[in-house]
């Protein structure tokens, strides 16, 4: 049973469609990004210093730092994978899988690729 559950969640059919939203999520981000951009006369783009300095912040603050504001943006990008998880979930309750079983005592704490067939 076990092993049904683990080619569910880590099978290359939800790895594909979460790649797919992640690619959509990254594509949002660029041209939102790129709208931001000052273009240069070789093609390039120049990030204004405001935004360096607002996004360097942001990259070095931990999440629980983070204003409540920056807290739902992030919150609304993580909601995009939202569907395609429960869906996941969804496929492995069908397997039968009951909440409350446990994995046999030699899969606890063993990665995923470890225990992967």
């Amino acid at each position: 049973m076990w092993d049904r559950v683990l080619a569910a969640l880590t099978g290359d059919e939800l790895l594909e469609r979460l790649s797919a939203i992640e690619h959509e999520r990254w594509a949002h981000w660029q041209r939102y990004v790129h709208s931001q951009c000052e273009p240069d006369v070789d093609g390039s783009l120049r990030i204004p210093a405001e935004l360096v300095e607002r996004w360097t912040d942001q990259i070095d603050r931990p999440y629980a730092y983070l204003s409540e504001a920056e807290k739902e943006s992030d919150r609304e990008q993580v909601r995009r994978y939202l569907p395609t998880i429960t869906a996941a979930v969804e496929q492995v309750r069908a397997l039968g899988f009951v909440a409350s079983s446990a994995p046999p005592s030699s899969q606890r704490g063993a990665s995923a690729e470890s225990r992967a067939p």
